[in-house]
């Protein structure tokens, strides 16, 4: 007897592209250990800035990433687009990836939001309820809400 089985094709695991540790170009902060803060953008969160940037005609824009109380786990973050030249060069740290396509994805955080979140990545995620910025991989970060824009530091 022969056997007419078809192998079925093989699914690829789905994969994403390790972020990179973006560079201060404004304000670089330090820990009391003397060790630089860092942000990490990931290649589709440079992607979607480039195509946001594109689509606003704005070579300037960055996101800009801050941290308030509240939110169901003691802490949230909030996203908004800006332009790195409306940064407050005093209080603001610019980091800057070395970019996609000829685009420098820029982010912008105050210093108590970058306390927060050093170490963290931007990610854009694509889900069935919507597509959004997120801050993922917040070291600090003892838990979370279940929609990921609240959370609370380990004391």
């Amino acid at each position: 007897m022969t056997s007419n089985l078809v192998a079925a094709p093989r699914r690829r695991a789905f994969t994403t592209t390790p972020p990179r540790s973006a560079t201060a170009i404004t304000n670089p902060r330090k820990g009391e250990d003397g060790i630089e803060w860092i942000i990490n953008i990931t290649p589709r969160a440079s992607h979607r800035l480039k195509a946001i940037s594109e689509r606003d005609q704005n070579p300037d824009l960055a996101l800009r990433v801050s941290v308030e109380s509240g939110g169901c786990h003691g802490f949230q973050y909030l996203m908004s687009l800006t332009s790195a030249s409306e940064a407050d060069a005093s209080e603001d740290t610019i980091f800057r990836d070395e970019g996609v396509e000829g685009f420098k994805p820029t982010v912008v955080m105050d210093e108590p939001s970058l306390e927060l979140l050093k170490g963290s990545s931007i990610d854009y995620t694509m889900e069935l309820i919507g597509s959004q910025f997120k801050v993922t991989g917040i070291p600090g970060a003892k838990s979370s809400c279940g929609c990921g824009t609240s959370f609370d530091i380990a004391a």
